[in-house]
């Protein structure tokens, strides 16, 4: 499954590497409202949440559902402003059909709101949005009836809430984040630049490639839960955005009408290189085997010759080879060869981020 964005005939200079202060923030909204997709922000977390004012985190509380498991189309600009003012600005310049429809996909937890006639002047249009919206809370519900009720009224209070979050907590993260996020989008654009878009995209994440089909297309396909296209021709190019809260997320708006954005994690040099969907696929294929499974136990304990492991296991050298073939090829063993034999052990450390159940099981 993937999300696939058309660039065919775009010229390389609309590929748009670039800081948002607006994407940022709402990054770290999400981090507030689900803390466990953060585990390396904990601290951020609760130190923030202890500091943001009763009144102002109960006004978060009301909206969170607008940055809690998916954004608003509207909350990462395609454009990004150089402050969180400019953005909020652009913001207020969207027609209450496109705002409402945004927010109403993420209160209502469904993209089907997005091809249906407007419930801001359809009457069943407006009831099945205050339908989906009941169905997934009366919070939800409340801000659904407000906002189709008087759109102005509820942007004008987002806006100020977003406002207060800048004062309460985001100025001092932003300034602390802008210098790494402004350094990974000139990277990016570097590489752009001197080595085309095929390795400035690829540059993003593993899970982000450019395919160039036998018809001629050029597509960005980013591995995502489910299956949707969109074109940037038709929209003026593509922006991309680093972030540093928002890793581990791949953060994709791709409705039409709108400048695609895929919000990314900034490199970092201290963290590990992340891994595909399909590499994590495969690895847990490898150790799904029985022998397989024996075999890793045996190579968590030290190096192994591959004659070793087959009287261990009353096994033949072949197969056992196979075996270690599968093993190595999924990224699971290091090797070290001393004169005439190679020894295989496995990787610890890359296996540990499969979990630290399986590696304690492996090592009892």
């Amino acid at each position: 499954m993937s999300v696939t964005i058309d660039i065919t005939g775009l010229p390389d200079e609309r590929l748009l590497f670039t800081p948002s202060p607006l994407a940022e923030l709402n990054a770290m909204l999400h981090v507030l409202a689900e803390p466990a997709h953060h585990p390396a922000l904990h601290g951020w977390a609760s130190s923030t949440t202890a500091t943001i004012p009763p009144e102002l985190s109960e006004r978060l509380l009301e909206a969170d559902f607008l940055w809690r498991s998916s954004r608003a189309d509207f909350l990462v600009p395609g454009l990004p402003g150089a402050t969180l003012a400019d953005e909020l600005d652009a913001v207020d310049r969207i027609d209450d059909e496109l705002y409402v429809t945004g927010a109403l996909i993420t209160t209502c937890g469904s993209s089907r709101l997005a091809r249906a006639a407007s419930p801001l002047t359809d009457p069943a249009a407006n009831e099945r949005a205050r339908e989906l919206a009941l169905a997934r809370g009366p919070r939800q519900a409340a801000f659904a009836d407000r906002l189709l009720a008087d759109p102005p009224a509820v942007r004008a209070l987002v806006r100020r809430m977003l406002e207060d979050c800048e004062s309460a907590f985001f100025a001092d993260a932003w300034r602390r984040v802008l210098p790494a996020l402004a350094a990974d989008a000139r990277h990016k654009a570097d590489l752009l630049a001197h080595r085309g878009a095929a390795e400035a995209v690829a540059a993003l994440s593993p899970a982000v490639g450019l395919e160039q089909g036998e018809d001629g297309r050029r597509r960005i396909v980013i591995d995502k839960l489910q299956d949707n296209a969109t074109s940037a021709v038709d929209n003026g190019g593509v922006t991309f955005i680093p972030t540093v809260f928002g890793r581990p997320h791949l953060l994709v708006v791709h409705a039409a009408g709108w400048r695609p954005v895929l919000q990314y994690p900034a490199a970092e040099a201290d963290l590990p290189e992340p891994v595909s969907l399909a590499l994590v696929q495969q690895r847990l294929e490898a150790l799904a085997h029985p022998v397989r499974l024996r075999l890793v136990r045996t190579m968590a304990r030290g190096p192994h010759t591959t004659g070793e492991l087959a009287a261990a296991w009353q096994l033949s050298a072949p197969e056992v080879s196979r075996h270690l073939a599968v093993l190595r090829k999924a990224g699971l063993l290091t090797t070290e060869r001393r004169g005439r034999y190679m020894l295989y052990q496995l990787d610890l450390a890359g296996s540990a981020r499969l979990g630290s159940d399986f590696l304690e099981a492996v090592l009892r």
